[in-house]
């Protein structure tokens, strides 16, 4: 028997970057409900189906940016962006609220964090505004 009318599998294939719609930054993709955990009102964004991005860029004002043209600020986050702020009391590690004047004067904080990661008792895809794993944000020993 002819397979003629069965349909392909057609696998499609997005890009995990995007560039920032203000800066221009790669920015990695995020998950809709990491996002949403960060909001300062996640019930007043109306919910779309696609793809929202993270920028990173200390420059830029924009936290989130969707497919769909949406751009989410600093302003509207109610967590700290410790990318964004280059201050000693901003966030390196969310899952355990180790500052990164804590993670430079005690060599320890790094090294509880990456037992900790191992362990799978963090909480990286939600806590951090990322989504990402903290420990690519401590300083280099």
């Amino acid at each position: 028997m002819s397979d003629c009318c069965a349909s392909a599998k057609i696998s499609v294939t997005h890009p995990n970057k995007s560039p920032c719609p203000v800066c221009g930054n790669q920015s990695a993709e995020v998950l809709a409900s990491t996002m949403a955990y960060h909001l300062k009102q996640p019930w007043a964004r109306r919910d779309t189906i696609c793809r929202y991005f993270f920028c990173d860029s200390p420059a830029c004002t924009v936290v989130y940016f969707g497919e769909d043209g949406s751009i989410v600020p600093e302003s509207a986050v109610r967590t700290a962006v410790g990318v964004k702020d280059a201050s000693d009391t901003a966030l390196l590690c969310y899952c355990f609220g180790i500052t990164r004047a804590a993670a430079r004067q005690d060599k320890q904080a790094r090294a509880f964090v990456l037992a900790q990661t191992e362990q799978g008792k963090c909480v990286c895809q939600t806590a951090n505004p990322s989504g990402r794993c903290c420990l690519k944000d401590f300083p280099r020993e």
